[in-house]
């Protein structure tokens, strides 16, 4: 467990994009306890909060290392690094369309 909180800790300080998702997974925390949306919808949104965060950790680990591996400008390394960084894109779109998705649900009743 130290060692998956240390990984935590160093995404915060060296990851922009991980800091980003955290503040939107704060701020969807926040809109689920002004809404009260109930027990199925927040368990949703608690787990699409973990799953960008997830992914997002997974996308900087898999970056560091091409990096590390491979310092130099490369196609492949860049194809690999993009294709992670896609898989954090479709989750986010995903986790918003399951947020509006607990909007209408409450708002157009």
């Amino acid at each position: 467990m130290e060692f998956a909180l240390n990984g935590i800790r160093l995404a915060w300080a060296s990851e922009r994009s991980f800091r980003i998702q955290s503040v939107f997974g704060i701020a969807a925390v926040l809109a689920l306890l002004v809404l009260r949306p109930g027990l199925i919808w927040s368990a949703l949104i608690a787990i699409m909060i973990v799953l960008v965060l997830a992914v997002e950790l997974m996308n900087s680990a898999l970056e560091a290392l091409a990096d590390r591996l491979h310092p130099e400008a490369h196609p492949e390394v860049k194809k690999v690094k993009d294709m992670a960084a896609g898989a954090v894109l479709m989750l986010s779109m995903a986790s918003l369309i399951v947020g509006l998705l607990m909007l209408i649900s409450l708002f157009w009743k």
